[in-house]
């Protein structure tokens, strides 16, 4: 796939470091609800620093959308996002990923690793399949909280929030562990994990330890890390409900490139 030059149209910030970009969608652009690309920003000595991030829109939306979060301390491409303005161009590249949906399930994500299930919620949305479907969101405090008021609206009482730090009547305090990973457990559920590398691979380690089988794990991780990524072959289309069929695990290590 080629690369494509798009204009921002517009930006919107969702909380005190994270942004919403909204950008032109390329004439034909596809990708699968979950999936990413490397993105650049079209200025001089910024044009080959590509960092991956997460579609969050719908495939029938007219334009493409990133939710972003800002790391000023860094000096990196996210301090320079947070300069941009309506009318800038960035540079997107080939989608890529493997955190696909591949039917009714648990998404268990920490802070922006919530970005991929976005898409993929809000396509199951559309096509009214959100039924069988949980959502676990681990965040340190409430104002840390991506996007809630949506979440809420489309999940009910099937979106569960967890905070580190502060607890409000309409969330939990303490941590994702074993204990909750177990009221949750289906042996027909497929389990979907986005977030920080170490938190990855805590929840794996849950799963597996509450008899989850390891076929119904499913998750992704920057292409910049050594974690290593179960992929399941099966991958239903959004909306399909039927029972997933058992098939052979993909175990693939994401390399540095």
């Amino acid at each position: 796939m080629k690369n494509h030059i798009v204009k921002v149209l517009e930006i919107q910030s969702l909380t005190y470091n994270v942004k919403r970009f909204v950008i032109e969608k390329p004439t034909g652009f596809i990708f699968t609800p979950g999936q990413s690309t490397d993105v650049s920003i079209n200025k001089p000595g910024l044009e080959d620093i590509l960092r991956p991030y997460s579609f969050t829109c719908c495939n029938s939306d007219n334009y493409l959308e990133f939710v972003i979060k800002i790391h000023t301390e860094h000096n990196g491409v996210t301090e320079k996002l947070a300069d941009l303005e309506t009318g800038d161009e960035l540079i997107i590249h080939e989608v890529f990923g493997s955190l696909k949906y591949k039917g009714p399930g648990v998404f268990i994500a920490r802070g922006s690793g919530i970005t991929p299930f976005l898409a993929i919620l809000r396509q199951l949305k559309l096509n009214n399949a959100l039924r069988h479907n949980i959502l676990l969101f681990a965040n340190h405090f409430d104002q840390d909280i991506i996007l809630k008021d949506e979440l809420d609206e489309m999940l009910g009482d099937r979106c569960q929030h967890i905070l580190d730090h502060h607890a409000k009547d309409d969330v939990d305090s303490g941590r994702i562990n074993n204990m909750l990973l177990e009221a949750y457990w289906d042996p027909i559920s497929h389990y979907y994990i986005c977030g920080p590398d170490d938190f990855v691979y805590k929840m794996i380690d849950d799963l597996i330890d509450i008899g989850v089988d390891e076929e119904k794990i499913v998750i992704e991780v920057e292409k910049s890390s050594q974690l290593p990524a179960i992929v399941n072959d099966e991958t239903n289309h959004i909306g399909d409900n039927k029972s997933p069929i058992k098939s052979n695990t993909t175990l693939l290590t994401l390399s540095n490139i």
